[in-house]
């Protein structure tokens, strides 16, 4: 599976978070903090954009790192993603992402 792939099958390297940091790009940190903020009326800063990829070493935002309730229940249970874990069908946590996302339920090989 392409370690870019989050646990719960959204594509790492298409979040704009991941693209701002490899490409080390100011500009676009500073576009998808005012949006994220927006969104989910909280303060983000430029700082804050900074992700490496859910399940790569390094780097994360915040929400990434330490209040995804998806990523946090996947290190506890020590899957490689949602997508290998015998619960996913039926978990109300992973049903966040993958209960809108056809591409999230395809990465993870539960549309086949």
């Amino acid at each position: 599976m392409n370690r870019y792939i989050a646990y719960c099958g959204l594509n790492c390297e298409v979040c704009e978070a991941y693209k701002a940091t490899v490409d080390n790009d100011d500009a676009l940190r500073a576009r998808v903090a005012a949006r994220w903020s927006a969104l989910n009326g909280v303060q983000i800063t430029p700082e804050m954009i900074n992700c490496v990829g859910c399940r790569m070493d390094g780097a994360k935002t915040p929400f990434c790192e330490s209040l995804c309730p998806i990523r946090q229940c996947a290190l506890q249970r020590g899957v490689q993603t949602c997508g290998s874990c015998g619960e996913v069908r039926a978990c109300k946590t992973a049903e966040m992402i993958l209960g809108n996302n056809g591409d999230a339920r395809r990465n993870l090989g539960l549309d086949e």
